[in-house]
């Protein structure tokens, strides 16, 4: 593992954990040249998911752009990074589960607004608002009669 200070690829492991439910370990690490210690994770490597576009372009699937729209959705409300980081790990342990390797994006908005409809009220209705592209104020609406 190479150093992200200074690039050596000299060091030594100071603890190990589980983390993640079992799903991977955490290292925490010294630098033998630098002497600054760093975190490292390891995970096994699953399949590529690839998520169908409304468009049909395909991309892979980026559990960080999940993570953005859910933090946008959540932002000025009293949501931890904790619960974020967990409903994305959830999002993508569900997308994995799945018997096919190409999701469509509804698929995973509708894990997503599964979650945030029982964390945040106001947040699960901002991503609702773009994921569902909402164009009047009747969409926000007929959204919040749902609620």
């Amino acid at each position: 593992m190479k150093c992200p200070f200074c690039g050596s690829i000299e060091n030594q492991v100071l603890e190990s954990r589980v983390v993640e439910e079992s799903e991977a370990i955490r290292r925490r690490r010294q630098c033998i040249s630098c002497h600054k210690r760093f975190t490292t994770f390891e995970k096994v490597r699953q399949g590529l998911l690839w998520v169908i576009k409304k468009d049909g372009k395909r991309e892979l699937f980026d559990k960080e752009k999940v993570k953005r729209g859910i933090l946008r959705a959540i932002e000025k409300r009293p949501v931890s990074l904790e619960l974020v980081d967990e409903i994305v790990e959830d999002v993508d342990r569900e997308m994995l589960r799945q018997e096919t390797q190409e999701i469509p994006t509804k698929f995973i908005g509708n894990a997503v607004l599964k979650r945030l409809k029982k964390v945040d009220k106001v947040a699960w209705l901002r991503f609702a608002s773009v994921y569902l592209e909402f164009e009047d104020m009747r969409d926000f609406e007929k959204a919040i009669e749902k609620i």
